[in-house]
C-alpha cells in the first residue's frame, strides 16, 4: 500500500476526529476561501466524510459534506477567486457548494473586524438556508498564535488571550493542532493549487496600510521563532488552551454573580432609569461590590453586552468605568458605553440603559 504523505495524513486524522460524532442526517459545510488552509480542510473532509459518522461500521453511514465560499469583493478579481475555490470543492465531491457573493462589509471595528463580521454573517445565513448542523473553519496553530499575540497587543484579558476554541456552537476548527506548513504540504500531496492572498504578505502590500494580522504573520512571528526557538508558536497555543480553560470557569462564576445581582434573580429586570428615560437592566450594587474583582468585572462586561454593547468594542476602559460606579462611587455622573449604552448609579442600584435604536441582545461572535 502506498505511503500517505504525513501532512495529508495529519489533516485527515484531525478531520476524522471532528466528524466522528456526526451522522448521515448531518450536513457539514467547509468554509473555503481557496487558500491553503481551507483547501486542505476541504480535501480532508471530502475524503473522510464518506468514511466516518455515528455507527458507520455497522450501518454504512457517512456524513454529508458541502462547502460555502464567501466573496467579500474587496480585491480585484475576487469573484474569479471565489468561483475557482467553488470549482475545486465541487471537483473534490463536496455538495452542495454555495458561493455567497457581494457580501457588504461595513466600517465598524476596523476593516479586518468588519470583514470578519460580514464573513460569519454569510456563513450563518448559508448554514441556516441549507440546514447545515456544522461549519468547519480552516484555522491552524499559526492562526491561534497570531490571535494570542494580537490579544496581548490590545492588553486583553484571559478570554481574548484564550484564542479560538476548537468548537463553539455549530463552528468547529479541526486543524487547530496543525501548522500552516502542514496544510500547504497537504495541498501539494492532494494535487491542489491553492490561492495565496497577497494581503497575507506584508512586503507585497504597496500603497496602503498593511493589515495588522498580516504584519504579525509575516514579521512578528518569524522574529519570535528566531529569538525564542522553533517551539514558540506551539507555546503560545498551549498558553491559549490554559487561559481558555481558566476563563470558562471564571465566566461561569461571573454569570452566577450577575444572576444574584438582579433584583429578581434569574430574570432581566426592565425598569426606568433614575431620569425615567427608558428601560434599563437594573443590578444591585451590594453583591457586585462584595465579589472578587475578576468575577465582578466579568459580570459587568456581560451586563453591558446584554443591553447592546458590541463585544469587539467593549474594552477594559469601559469595564473600568462601570467598575468605578460599583466600588469607587463618589457621585460621578453617567458613563457612556459603546453603541450609545448609558450606565448610572442611584439608590444602591446600577442602571444600564440600551440605545433606543441599538440591538438589545447581540449574538456572540464565533471568533473573538
Amino acid at each position: 500500500m502506498a505511503r500517505i504523505d504525513p501532512a495529508l495524513a495529519a489533516a485527515r486524522t484531525a478531520v476524522r476526529a471532528d466528524l466522528a460524532d456526526l451522522g448521515p442526517d448531518d450536513l457539514v459545510l467547509v468554509a473555503c476561501s481557496g487558500g491553503p488552509d481551507s483547501l486542505a480542510l476541504a480535501a480532508a473532509v471530502a475524503h473522510e466524510a464518506r468514511r466516518v459518522g455515528r455507527s458507520v461500521r455497522s450501518r454504512g453511514y457517512a456524513v454529508r459534506a458541502g462547502a460555502v465560499v464567501v466573496d467579500h469583493g474587496l480585491q480585484p478579481g475576487s469573484d474569479a477567486v471565489a468561483e475557482r475555490a467553488a470549482q475545486q470543492c465541487r471537483a473534490l465531491g463536496l455538495d452542495p457548494v454555495v458561493v455567497r457573493e457581494a457580501v457588504v462589509v461595513g466600517t465598524g471595528d476596523g476593516a479586518e473586524g468588519a470583514a470578519r463580521a460580514a464573513r460569519y454573517a454569510a456563513l450563518e445565513a448559508v448554514a441556516q438556508e441549507t440546514g447545515a448542523t456544522t461549519v468547519l473553519l480552516g484555522h491552524t496553530l499559526d492562526d491561534q498564535a497570531e490571535q494570542v499575540l494580537l490579544g496581548l497587543a490590545r492588553g486583553s484579558g484571559a478570554r481574548s488571550l484564550g484564542g479560538m476554541p476548537a468548537r463553539r456552537g455549530r463552528y468547529r476548527r479541526p486543524l487547530l493542532g496543525l501548522r500552516r506548513a502542514q496544510t500547504a504540504a497537504a495541498c501539494v500531496a492532494s494535487g491542489l493549487e491553492p490561492w495565496h492572498d497577497p494581503t497575507n504578505d506584508p512586503d507585497a502590500v504597496h500603497g496602503g496600510p498593511v493589515p495588522l494580522r498580516s504584519a504579525v504573520r509575516g514579521r512578528l512571528l518569524p522574529v519570535l521563532t528566531e529569538v525564542l526557538g522553533p517551539g514558540a508558536v506551539e507555546a503560545l497555543a498551549r498558553s491559549a488552551d490554559q487561559l481558555r480553560d481558566d476563563a470558562a470557569v471564571l465566566d461561569a462564576q461571573a454569570a452566577d454573580l450577575l444572576t444574584r445581582a438582579l433584583p429578581d434573580p434569574g430574570t432581566t429586570v426592565a425598569e426606568d432609569g433614575p431620569a425615567g428615560d427608558g428601560a434599563a437592566l437594573v443590578l444591585d450594587v451590594a453583591p457586585l461590590a462584595a465579589a472578587p474583582a475578576a468575577l465582578r468585572r466579568r459580570a459587568l462586561r456581560e451586563a453591558a453586552l446584554r443591553v447592546g454593547c458590541p463585544p469587539g468594542t467593549t474594552t477594559a476602559r469601559h469595564v473600568d468605568a462601570l467598575d468605578a460606579l460599583v466600588v469607587r462611587w463618589r457621585g460621578q455622573g453617567e458613563v457612556h458605553l459603546p453603541a450609545d449604552v448609558r450606565a448610572t448609579r442611584d439608590c444602591g442600584r446600577l442602571f444600564l440603559r440600551p440605545s433606543v435604536t441599538g440591538p438589545r441582545h447581540p449574538a456572540p461572535h464565533p471568533e473573538e
